[in-house]
C-alpha cells in the first residue's frame, strides 16, 4: 500500500471536515503530515463491530476505538434494542467498565447516548468485573448491557462487549442484526451524544452484595471451607477489576488467609508491573509467585483486567510452584464439581457441563463416567451461555469452561466468571486437603483414572492489513490442500466448521454434518487421537493453533515423564507443520 493511499486520505479528510471536535481534527492533521503509516492503519478500514462488539487500538480514525466509533456503535445498538422490544415502556440497560485507559470516558459516552434515546441506564459507580455486569443485567431485568473492556489485550487496546437480556454476549440472530444497524450509522450527526441525567441510575455496594450472595449459593463444601479457612492464597488482580470483589468473595466463602500483591492492587490501565495483563502468560504471575514463596502459600491465583479469566499456580510434589494451563484448571474444577455433586446426592441424570471444541477432551470423559452430559460448542463463552439458555428448565447446568482460562459455575451469570472460579478453585483445594492431597496430586490422580492429556497453544501474531491477509491465506492453504499426514501419523478426520462438514479420510466419501454454527475453524484428528485445531482469533490480530495429545498413565510416579513425552510429541507435530 502506498503511504498516502487515496482511499485512506479521503476518509481522513472527512474527519478533518466533518463535525468532529478540534482535538480529534488536530490529531488527524498531525498523522497526515508526519506519520503516513499510522494514518493508513487508522483509516484503511472501519473498526469492525463484530459479533461480540468492538475491540481495537485506541486513537483517532475509523479503525480505532474512540468517542465516535463507540458512539456510532451505541446508537446502532440502541436502534436495534428499540426494534426488538417495541412493547417496553422503557428499555433498561446496564453498563460497566474495567481499569483501562479511557474506559471511564467510553462508559460515560455510552451511558449518555442510551439515556438520550430514552433508555433507563444502570451505571456502576466505579470499575467492576465483566461477570458482575452479566449478573446485573439479569438481576435488574435489563434488555441489554455493555462492558467497556479489552479483556487481557495489551494496554493500547480497549473494547466494547455487548450483552443481551439473558446476560450472555450476543448470538445469532441478534449479533448480525446489531451489526447491520451499526453499519447504517453513516455519520456522527445520527448519534445522540447529549445525555439525559434523569435516566441514569448509579449502582454501588448493593449490587456487590447481591452478586456475592448469589455466588455463595454455588458452594458445595461450606463446612470444609470453614475447617480449612487457614488455606494460604496469594491473589493478584493484575491492576484490574477484581481488586475488591475477589478478596471479598473468598472471605465470604470462609477463606481468611488471602494475601495480596500490593504493587498489583494499584488500579491502572498502564499495567505498570507487567508487559501484558494476561494470566495465560507466566510473566504476569511472576510477582504473585515471588510473594507465594515468601509466605509459603498453597494456592496462587491471578485474574485479568475485567476478571473473567483466572490463572492458577500450585505446588508440585517437590514443593516448587508450577503454573496450571487452562485445561488443567478446568479439569480440576469440573472433577471437583462432579465428585461433590455425586457425594451430595445431587446427580439425577439430568445434569450437564459445557466445553468448547478446543478444550481438553478429558472433561467429556469425566462427565460420561458420572452419567452427566457434556456439550461441545464453538470457541467463545457466548456459546456456553446460549446452551444454558436453551436447556433452561430441562436440564441442570453444573459448570463449564474453555482452555483460555475462563470458567463458570452455576447459571446466575452467563459469561465466564473469574470471581466464582477463584472461590471454587480454593474450595477444591480445601476439599483436596481434607482428603490428604494437594491440587497437584489430585490432578495426577485424575490422569491415572482417565489418561494423561496434554495440550499446547501456539499463537502467531500478524498485525495490520498485511497480517490479516497472511492469516486468510494460511487458512485457505490448509482448507484447500489439507495434509494427509502430520508428524508421521495419518490424518484420520478433518472437521471444517466453516463448511459444516467432518470427513473420515480412511473411507471414500464418508462424511457427516457438524451440528454447530459456521465458523472459520479447521480441525485435524490424527490416527493416534492427537488433535490439531486452527482458527483466527476474533479479538486479536492472531491465528491460533491448539494441539492436544493423550496417553495412558499407569501410576502417579510416571506423571512427569509421560507429560514430557506428550510435550515432545506436540513439539514434533508443530515442527512438522512448519508454522511460522
Amino acid at each position: 500500500m502506498n503511504p498516502v493511499d487515496e482511499a485512506v486520505m479521503k476518509k481522513a479528510r472527512q474527519w478533518m471536515e466533518g463535525g468532529f471536535d478540534d482535538e480529534t481534527k488536530n490529531q488527524v492533521k498531525t498523522l497526515m503530515e508526519n506519520d503516513p503509516k499510522e494514518l493508513t492503519e487508522a483509516f484503511y478500514q472501519d473498526l469492525e463491530f463484530g459479533t461480540g462488539g468492538l475491540r481495537g487500538i485506541m486513537g483517532v480514525g475509523t479503525n480505532r476505538m474512540n468517542k465516535y466509533t463507540v458512539g456510532m456503535a451505541t446508537q446502532g445498538l440502541a436502534n436495534y434494542l428499540k426494534q426488538s422490544f417495541p412493547g417496553k415502556d422503557q428499555i433498561r440497560v446496564a453498563i460497566a467498565h474495567d481499569c483501562r485507559n479511557n474506559s471511564t470516558f467510553f462508559t460515560e459516552i455510552t451511558a449518555k447516548i442510551f439515556s438520550a434515546n430514552g433508555f433507563k441506564v444502570f451505571l456502576f459507580d466505579a470499575l467492576r468485573p465483566t461477570p458482575q455486569l452479566s449478573f446485573a443485567i439479569r438481576h435488574l431485568d435489563c434488555q441489554g448491557g455493555v462492558m467497556i473492556t479489552a479483556s487481557h489485550n495489551p494496554k493500547e487496546y480497549n473494547g466494547y462487549k455487548v450483552y443481551w437480556e439473558d446476560g450472555g454476549q450476543l448470538i445469532a440472530p441478534h449479533d448480525k442484526n446489531v451489526i447491520q444497524e451499526v453499519q447504517k450509522i453513516k455519520d456522527i450527526s445520527q448519534v445522540r451524544f447529549s445525555g439525559e441525567e434523569k435516566n441514569i441510575e448509579t449502582l454501588g455496594a448493593e449490587m456487590d452484595e447481591a452478586y456475592i450472595e448469589a455466588l455463595k449459593g454455588v458452594s458445595l463444601s461450606p463446612e470444609l471451607n470453614q475447617k480449612h479457612q487457614d488455606l494460604k492464597i496469594v491473589f493478584t488482580p493484575i491492576h484490574g477489576t477484581a481488586v475488591k470483589l475477589a478478596p471479598m468473595a473468598l472471605k465470604a466463602y470462609g477463606f481468611n488467609k488471602v494475601i495480596n500483591v500490593p504493587e498489583q492492587d494499584i488500579v491502572s490501565g498502564d499495567f505498570p508491573t507487567v508487559v501484558s495483563p494476561n494470566p495465560e502468560e507466566p510473566a504476569a504471575l511472576k510477582m504473585a509467585l515471588e510473594k507465594a514463596r515468601k509466605v509459603d502459600a498453597e494456592l496462587v491465583m491471578a485474574t485479568d483486567p475485567d476478571a473473567d479469566r483466572v490463572g492458577v499456580a500450585v505446588k508440585d510434589r517437590s514443593g516448587e510452584y508450577v503454573l496450571l494451563n487452562g485445561n488443567q484448571t478446568a479439569t480440576l474444577l469440573i472433577y471437583y464439581l462432579l465428585e461433590k455433586w455425586k457425594e451430595n446426592g445431587k446427580l439425577t441424570g439430568k445434569e450437564y457441563i459445557v466445553k468448547t471444541i478446543v478444550t481438553t477432551e478429558l472433561l467429556k470423559k469425566m462427565a460420561i463416567s458420572y452419567n452427566v452430559d457434556c456439550y461441545d460448542v464453538l470457541t467463545g463463552f457466548k456459546f456456553i451461555a446460549e446452551k444454558i439458555r436453551l436447556l433452561e428448565g430441562k436440564k441442570t447446568f453444573i459448570g463449564g469452561g474453555e482452555e483460555s482460562y475462563g470458567y463458570l459455575v452455576g447459571d446466575y451469570v452467563r459469561d465466564k466468571d473469574a470471581i466464582v472460579s477463584c472461590c471454587m478453585i480454593a474450595e477444591a483445594a480445601a476439599w483436596a486437603r481434607e482428603n490428604g492431597k494437594s491440587l497437584y496430586e489430585l490432578l495426577i490422580d485424575i490422569y491415572v483414572s482417565y489418561g494423561i492429556h496434554f495440550e499446547k497453544l501456539l499463537s502467531l501474531t500478524k498485525k495490520g492489513k498485511e497480517g490479516m491477509e497472511e492469516i486468510r491465506e494460511l487458512m485457505e492453504k490448509f482448507r484447500n490442500d489439507p495434509p494427509k499426514e502430520i508428524n508421521g501419523q495419518r490424518v484420520a478426520t478433518i472437521k471444517d466448521y466453516k463448511a459444516g462438514v467432518a470427513k473420515e479420510m480412511f473411507y471414500v466419501n464418508k462424511h457427516y454434518p457438524i451440528d454447530l454454527p459456521s465458523a472459520n475453524v479447521l480441525q485435524f484428528i490424527l490416527e493416534d487421537g492427537s488433535k490439531i485445531t486452527m482458527r483466527p482469533s476474533g479479538t486479536e490480530p492472531k491465528i491460533k493453533f491448539y494441539f492436544g495429545a493423550e496417553a495412558a498413565l499407569d501410576k502417579a510416579e510416571d506423571f512427569e515423564k509421560e507429560q514430557e513425552n506428550l510435550e515432545k510429541k506436540i513439539d514434533a507435530i508443530i515442527q512438522s507443520m512448519d508454522l511460522k
